[in-house]
């Protein structure tokens, strides 16, 4: 007999929605590990190029996992589908207030060489 979840609805019920999603997930994790290998082509990326190949990987992972619920109804399997999305939404939200701040401070940046060019918030510099 099948396992039921929380509130009495079965399990096959609660994942179904990942499993009808499992081809997208698949898909961005791997498009996540190709632009990972080909961010570290470049000295720079070698730095970051771990993130979007770890997220491709969880992302991989959450949907299998999610196959393998279904399948068995097996609330384990379920649970890690859960914990393995989680994972991928916390990387990329902490990468989001990463770019965020990045953003803000390069613009604050920009508008202070902007302003120290002209010469300051007193108009176009020195003039003769």
């Amino acid at each position: 007999m099948e396992q039921e979840a929380t509130n009495g609805a079965p399990l096959r019920e609660l994942i179904e929605p990942l499993v009808r999603g499992k081809f997208w997930m698949q898909l961005i994790g791997v498009m996540l590990i190709i632009s990972g290998v080909l961010t570290a082509l470049s000295i720079v990326g070698i730095i970051i190029a771990w993130i979007p190949i770890w997220a491709g990987v969880v992302l991989m992972q959450a949907a299998s996992a999610s196959q393998r619920a279904f399948d068995s109804a097996d609330p384990l399997e379920m649970k890690y589908a859960m914990s393995r999305l989680r994972i991928y939404f916390t990387i990329f939200g902490v990468l989001l207030l990463i770019y965020l701040i990045l953003m803000v401070v390069g613009m604050l940046f920009g508008i202070g060489a902007g302003l120290m060019g002209t010469g300051g918030f007193g108009g176009f510099g020195h003039m003769q």
